[in-house]
């Protein structure tokens, strides 16, 4: 018989560096795209910012970017790198200390209408590069309830 340490806080993110909660998220969004019956597939190199793409049938795919963030923080994505399209989506993993992750699937197209949750910055005449991004925050976090992994998963081609 398997029995666990009752001291041993499985959902303890703090102890994790940030590479190894990086890497958590995206192999977590692999099974679970694993799991809905995709194909999944790694890229060799991330220049372009896919970190994998998934097959369900030869007439579609989709690339994905995971991105991963512990507590409600700010994410983005570069625009150079993100270029909305209807076959690019955003895998979100939100970490909160104590719970299992939260998983979020987000189409590309989402920023073609931003608002207060989903943002545009083209930071003109600044340093920073255009990003598209998502103010994570407890006020907004209610308005991601609709992009649920398995609320989206199913819409998927």
């Amino acid at each position: 018989m398997i029995t666990l340490d009752p001291n041993l806080n499985k959902y303890n993110w703090k102890r994790l560096t940030s590479l190894q909660v990086g890497r958590y998220a995206e192999y977590y969004a692999k099974m679970e795209f694993t799991l809905y019956g995709y194909d999944v597939y790694t890229t060799e190199v991330d220049d372009q910012g896919i970190d994998f793409v998934i097959r369900k049938s030869d007439l579609s795919y989709y690339d994905v970017q995971v991105k991963s963030v512990r507590g409600l923080n700010y994410i983005f994505f570069p625009k150079d790198k993100f270029i909305l399209r209807k076959n690019l989506i955003a895998t979100i993993v939100v970490f909160c200390e104590g719970k299992s992750p939260y998983l979020f699937l987000i189409p590309s197209l989402t920023w073609e209408n931003p608002n207060k949750l989903f943002v545009s910055r083209d930071y003109a005449g600044k340093k920073s590069k255009p990003e598209y991004g998502i103010n994570l925050s407890m006020r907004n976090f209610s308005l991601l309830e609709e992009y649920r992994f398995d609320n989206v998963i199913r819409s998927l081609d």
